[in-house]
């Protein structure tokens, strides 16, 4: 049986593991049963079954629990689906680091990035990179900054730049720019236009808010704002995306905490109105975050170089947006 192998040797290991089997195996870990991985796979489910069975044996634990009804990762299982994920993203990259050997700096650096990042130092970036190596490109992806740190991780991004609350180990970062966070409604809202409001002013009025406005994760420090507030605990709209926690805002359904600088030109343009408190406002840092493991190509290094260097040149207090 399974559960009385014993873990062989590492070296051994390193010599017999098929990586066939891992990519197998990342597909099962995400899916629900052998049969929808088959499916996934576009194998025969003895196939895939067969398969499981002989990365068990290299590994010497049991994998998956599996019965009628119930398939779950063992600890172990665990473990291997997050090795077998960077080893996925290093092999996926092999290809584009062997297609960018050449005197030109080629290839795609591939951007993580959290909703609606307003920064002028990393749009200078972006710039002086273009001019400096046009044949190189480049595409952003916006998504929640716990899904860009997973990119990053994976190394299925050249790097992120978004918002930390735990730091990984492995993984490296620098604070890119801070921004301060305050409380706004639209014209829909009774508050809206008013002048001379107190903090009591917002006592019992509906929130709107960002998936990561929670105590234990990155806008910590936004959710005691609008606990102190004493805004509804209950949250009626939520969004990864700050275009839509501003929309929601906008149209009426609450008040909402947005970064200030970003919003600015709304309020001057009477689409948003600043509630209290106006002093003392939560400080994020936005965080440049890479995978010193990634074997990355001439771009991406060029691009992370550039921006490390940009960060270490300018003080901290031009990198903070009020």
């Amino acid at each position: 049986m399974i559960e009385n192998l014993r873990p062989i040797e590492a070296d051994r290991l390193a010599r017999e593991l098929d990586w066939n089997l891992l990519r197998t195996f990342v597909v099962l870990a995400h899916s629900r049963s052998v049969t929808e991985a088959a499916e996934r796979l576009r194998l025969k489910q003895p196939t895939v079954s067969s398969a499981l069975k002989r990365l068990e044996e290299r590994m010497g634990r049991k994998l998956i629990h599996r019965k009628p009804g119930y398939f779950q990762l063992t600890e172990a299982g665990t473990l291997l689906l997050k090795e077998a994920i960077e080893i996925q993203g290093a092999i996926l990259r092999l290809g584009t680091l062997m297609r960018d050997v050449t005197d030109e700096v080629r290839g795609h650096v591939d951007i993580a990035m959290a909703s609606h990042v307003v920064c002028p130092l990393f749009d200078d970036t972006l710039r002086t990179f273009h001019e400096r190596h046009p044949a190189a490109t480049l595409s952003i992806s916006v998504s929640a900054s716990k899904e860009a740190l997973e990119t990053v991780t994976a190394r299925r991004a050249s790097f992120a730049i978004c918002l930390v609350r735990d730091r990984n180990p492995k993984l490296e970062y620098m604070r890119l720019f801070r921004e301060y966070f305050g409380l706004f409604c639209g014209p829909p809202h009774p508050l809206f236009g008013r002048s001379e409001l107190e903090k009591s002013d917002l006592a019992g009025q509906a929130a709107v808010s960002f998936v990561t406005d929670r105590l234990e994760d990155a806008l910590r420090p936004v959710t005691l704002m609008r606990a102190d507030a004493d805004l509804e605990d209950r949250v009626v709209g939520t969004s990864a995306h700050l275009e839509e926690v501003r929309r929601m805002i906008i149209a009426g359904l609450g008040v909402g905490p947005l970064p200030v600088h970003v919003v600015k030109r709304d309020v001057r343009d009477g689409l948003l109105w600043q509630l209290p408190p106006y002093e003392g406002l939560p400080e994020i840092g936005v965080h440049l975050v890479w995978n010193p493991k990634a074997k990355m190509n001439r771009a991406e290094k060029a691009m992370l170089d550039m921006l490390r260097d940009k960060i270490r040149e300018v003080p901290i207090e031009d990198r903070t947006y009020r």
